[in-house]
């Protein structure tokens, strides 16, 4: 049993005893000896000016009810030094119970390309400190950018040891590319080929307590005390397999539950919103670093058109072969959706950075789980990229025409370390007529389980973009991004179900300035 745990159970008297007390004033509350700050802090969306920084009130994660459904005035503090001795911002926030008692505060005013602590203050009880950095000024060209890159972090298959590696790793960025969380749990394995998925969440409750349940992890905090993050999300922050308006069950009232779902996500992620319609949450977002680099920061969910020849009766992704489903090459099907297209096509011809990172969620590489000896052969898993492969092209189109440089593609969702080369026609061979045109680092997960390598190996050598595949070992990904070259280190776990596993280098590589495509490093 954990310090913070045995806290909450020495205290489980008091907390309910103040649950019961909905009028209470936020003073008399703060005088109590529980801690509002269970989940940590949180900070994200930098700008060489300002960075949001997040917390959520909360006495017991386990117990949201024992926190009264009052609002609640927060205190907060930004300084140049950990110690808190130069002070350069402070300010109140309201936490309201109408967003879970969650805090964001847009902190601005504060100098480019710098390192900032802060913390926030409920009465006598003091928050842990984060650290987070702004954004370089614009005009300026950083000499390096440390970037970690995770994603699918499934609570029941492991610990969250990636986390303390990437708060270790002291990164000047965290990009997340979705399953921050899964909508179901506990997963009861009741036989090695067949899992239960119980406890499934539906409700705005559902999801925030299962939000609460995964920020408990000391190890996912302190990734978050280390660094700035921007994120986005993928299916299982809503439902497995969901596209658009639709998810697996084609049930009537899923806009309801998505909705639930996306204020959820707002309520835990340190995020800049321009507006709060949860039920059309707009998440991709544009950063730049400086000239070194731009983020175009995608949403490949909310948008996308149904999937392709689904399972009889159901929605949702399935396997099939290229020739059996016409829907496949519909041009008219969109990834992205209109809108977000035109925008990421505006960023991309508008960017002066000299790399272009497309952070998003699945992997954009042609991967037919079947050998292509012909036009037309090929098996594909339609709820990735390979299930819209005209928005596919249509994006290399977009890369090509807009002649923004290095686009370098970060992917998730596939629990599999991939490193691949993108040509125009991404669906054949690169050749002087098929130019390449970006590379692609795609990361495992940091505990969500994958197929064996054998078969990852088999993928490998059947699919030409494909240059590596590792899907045995959990992880992350750590970039080094300077304006001559990018490498990515492919960081695995020993043993993702010990909390104090070392980790180690499964393989580097690197991309030259100029020059598309991995090469080992």
């Amino acid at each position: 049993m954990d310090d913070q745990r045995r806290i909450f159970l020495a205290t489980a008297s008091r907390l309910g005893a103040l649950a019961a007390l909905t009028s209470a004033s936020p003073a008399a509350l703060a005088a109590s000896n529980t801690y509002p700050f269970s989940l940590g802090v949180a900070s994200g969306s930098p700008l060489p000016d300002a960075v949001i920084i997040w917390t959520r009130i909360l006495h017991d994660p386990f117990n949201a009810a024992a926190t009264p459904p009052i609002a609640f005035s927060v205190r907060w503090e930004m300084a140049e030094d950990d110690n808190f001795r130069r002070v350069v911002a402070k300010g109140t926030a309201s936490a309201t119970p109408e967003l879970a008692h969650s805090v964001h505060v847009d902190v601005t005013g504060l100098q480019a390309g710098r390192w900032y602590w802060y913390r926030f203050m409920l009465g006598d009880a003091v928050s842990p400190t984060g650290r987070t950095r702004t954004a370089p000024a614009a005009g300026s060209m950083p000499k390096q950018l440390k970037l970690a890159v995770a994603s699918c972090q499934h609570w029941e298959f492991g610990t969250y040891a990636a986390h303390r590696h990437i708060a270790a790793a002291a990164p000047d960025l965290v990009a997340f590319l979705g399953d921050y969380i899964y909508e179901w749990g506990p997963y009861q394995l009741t036989h090695p080929k067949a899992a239960l998925r119980t406890a499934e969440s539906f409700t705005l409750t559902d999801y925030r307590a299962r939000y609460a349940q995964y920020k408990t992890d000391r190890d996912l905090q302190a990734a978050h005390h280390a660094a700035p993050w921007i994120v986005t999300w993928d299916d299982h922050e809503v439902a497995n397999d969901y596209g658009n308006e639709r998810d697996e069950r084609l049930d009537p009232r899923f806009l309801q539950r998505r909705a639930s779902a996306y204020q959820a996500f707002y309520e835990h992620m340190p995020l800049r919103l321009t507006q709060r319609d949860f039920a059309h949450l707009r998440i991709y977002q544009r950063y730049d670093w400086g000239k070194l680099a731009r983020f175009h920061v995608l949403d490949d969910r909310q948008y996308r058109a149904n999937h392709a020849c689904p399972p009889p009766g159901r929605g949702g992704s399935s396997s099939v072969l290229l020739r059996d489903c016409a829907a496949l090459m519909d041009r008219n099907r969109s990834m992205l959706g209109k809108e977000q297209e035109q925008w990421l096509a505006q960023g991309l011809s508008s960017s002066s950075a000299r790399w272009n990172i497309l952070a998003q969620q699945t992997l954009v590489a042609q991967n037919s789980q079947l050998p292509i000896m012909k036009e037309g052969d090929g098996r594909f898993w339609t709820d990735g990229w390979d299930g819209y492969p005209m928005a596919r092209q249509k994006l290399m189109d977009t890369l090509h025409t807009s002649r923004a440089s290095n686009p370098l593609i970060l992917s998730g969702d596939v629990h599999s370390f991939f490193a691949c080369e993108l040509a125009r026609n991404p669906s054949r061979p690169a050749s002087p007529t098929n130019p390449l045109l970006a590379t692609e680092f795609c990361g495992t997960s940091i505990t969500s389980p994958s197929r064996p390598q054998a078969r990852t190996e088999q993928y490998v050598s059947m699919n030409h973009g494909i240059k590596y595949g590792r899907s045995d070992k959990r992880g992350y990904m750590l970039l080094t991004v300077t304006p001559a070259d990018t490498t990515a280190h492919f960081l695995v776990l020993d043993n993702v179900q010990d909390s104090t596993s070392p980790i180690t280098r499964a393989a580097d590589f690197i991309v030259r300035d100029g020059q598309a495509g991995p090469h080992r490093a």
